[in-house]
């Protein structure tokens, strides 16, 4: 697990091995996602959709490089003439294979070298003074980028063909089953959504500002397989009543008929899951379904997606406080009885899992087993202010991106919060995406 953040008075010993874990964890798991295939896997590109793993490989080594050693400790450029091979916003991942990469045993060594270097820097790095290294944040924004590319990484693996490279074991089963209510009432009023205090936020999700929210109704855990598979057979995909146009129409173009990765085998729905095919778990929240699918099932269940702010009111909001918690257990860190995180498990863990990671309300797996679409476009919150790089959120504000929240299996803890926005295009299913449903309180239920 990422060791604890450190709160505000922590001592620079503290920060040292809160950075060092998270660096370290995201190594491992990057060795792991790069040495568990033969290089021919390693060097293809497996969708046009992804970058082959080993140009994810070097990029992450680079912006390690570009942020740590020459931001903060001032080095010279390691490899300067490979910054451009590496910059996601000057090659498209369709057209990476065609790059003059540097192969997985270079790749691997200028990963090593620039990890070794970096360790020596944190160090004798003094982690306050400037906004950069204050709490150690370039460390952990590095990390976290790591990570995110290793969520980036398995998702790679999902699309891959070819024999299964990947296992892990299942999430337990919850005991006793759960038997709750099936949707759970957030009260209206004020909240506080964003953070200006959390150590490695990263910039769209600052500042703290206050929201007024009125009273909704809210699905006590995500929509399962099971519930999506009744949308499909009472004839969703056929119906242009549920979808937005712009749905309907890559709907029609692409001949959507079920989430990616599913199939109808006679009166058996079947999944390829990682490489192997298996019948389609009725109780796990569904999964690889884009915005479209998620808004369609919503309206033809009589509901909607919840906002971005309803969602995070829901997963943070105290209501016999007043306060917004970091998580929806509380402040303390992720652990392994709140959340499916870390990729521990290869998928999703049955819908009213993790009582010990439920919201004040009663709100289940709001963190972790899958990202959950909401309503809402990407943009800025008042105040929003660039930092370190305009390239990480403002580039990407603006209506052609919604909004997903609480983090996959596939995400590490130390880059999901109660406060982090993750967004992409509503055509995207490849993601370890799902939704949870809501609808708008009736005066008499407020």
């Amino acid at each position: 697990m990422t060791a604890p953040v450190p709160g505000p008075e922590a001592g620079t010993e503290a920060l040292r091995e809160r950075a060092l874990a998270s660096l370290t964890t995201a190594r491992d798991r990057t060795t792991l996602l790069t040495s568990c295939v033969e290089e021919p896997d390693l060097t293809a590109q497996h969708s046009p959709l992804m970058s082959p793993l080993v140009w994810d490989l070097a990029h992450i080594g680079n912006q390690e490089e570009l942020w740590l050693l020459r931001a903060v400790g001032g080095r010279e450029a390691m490899r300067p003439e490979i910054d451009s091979l590496y910059d996601a916003f000057e090659h498209p991942r369709a057209a990476r294979p065609t790059l003059p990469l540097l192969d997985p045993g270079e790749a691997r060594a200028y990963a090593a070298e620039v990890r070794g270097r970096v360790l020596d820097l944190l160090e004798t790095t003094t982690l306050d003074g400037s906004r950069l290294t204050e709490a150690g944040f370039a460390f952990g924004m590095i990390a976290q980028h790591e990570q995110q590319h290793d969520e980036t990484m398995l998702i790679t693996h999902q699309l891959r063909r070819g024999p299964q490279a990947l296992t892990a074991p299942a999430p337990r089963r919850p005991d006793p089953a759960f038997t709750g209510p099936a949707e759970v009432l957030v009260p209206g009023g004020p909240f506080i959504m964003g953070t200006s205090t959390e150590p490695w936020a990263l910039d769209n999700e600052r500042p703290a500002h206050p929201r007024e929210v009125a009273p909704f109704w809210i699905d006590t855990a995500p929509v399962t397989n099971a519930a999506y598979l009744a949308f499909i057979e009472d004839g969703g995909y056929d119906d242009p009543r549920w979808w937005a146009p712009d749905g309907w129409a890559h709907l029609r173009r692409h001949g959507i008929t079920a989430p990616l990765f599913w199939r109808r085998d006679g009166g058996q729905w079947l999944r390829r899951h990682f490489g192997a095919t298996e019948a389609v778990p009725a109780d796990e929240p569904v999964l690889h379904v884009c915005w479209y699918e998620a808004d369609a099932y919503a309206r033809w269940a009589g509901r909607r997606l919840p906002t971005e702010t309803e969602w995070e009111k829901a997963a943070r909001h105290d209501p016999a406080t007043g306060r917004s918690r970091r998580y929806p257990w509380g402040d303390a860190d992720p652990a392994p009885e709140h959340a499916n995180l870390g990729q521990r498990h290869l998928r999703p863990a049955p819908a009213g899992s993790y009582p010990d990671g439920q919201s004040p309300l009663g709100v289940r797996q709001l963190i972790g087993d899958v990202w959950e679409w909401t309503a809402s476009d990407f943009l800025p919150y008042p105040g929003f202010t660039v930092f370190p790089y305009k390239e990480y959120s403002e580039v990407f504000f603006g209506p052609e991106y919604k909004v997903l929240r609480g983090g996959s299996f596939a995400v590490d803890a130390v880059a999901c919060r109660g406060t982090f926005r993750n967004w992409d295009y509503p055509v995207r299913r490849q993601i370890f995406s799902g939704f949870r449903t809501a609808r708008s309180a009736r005066p008499q239920e407020s």
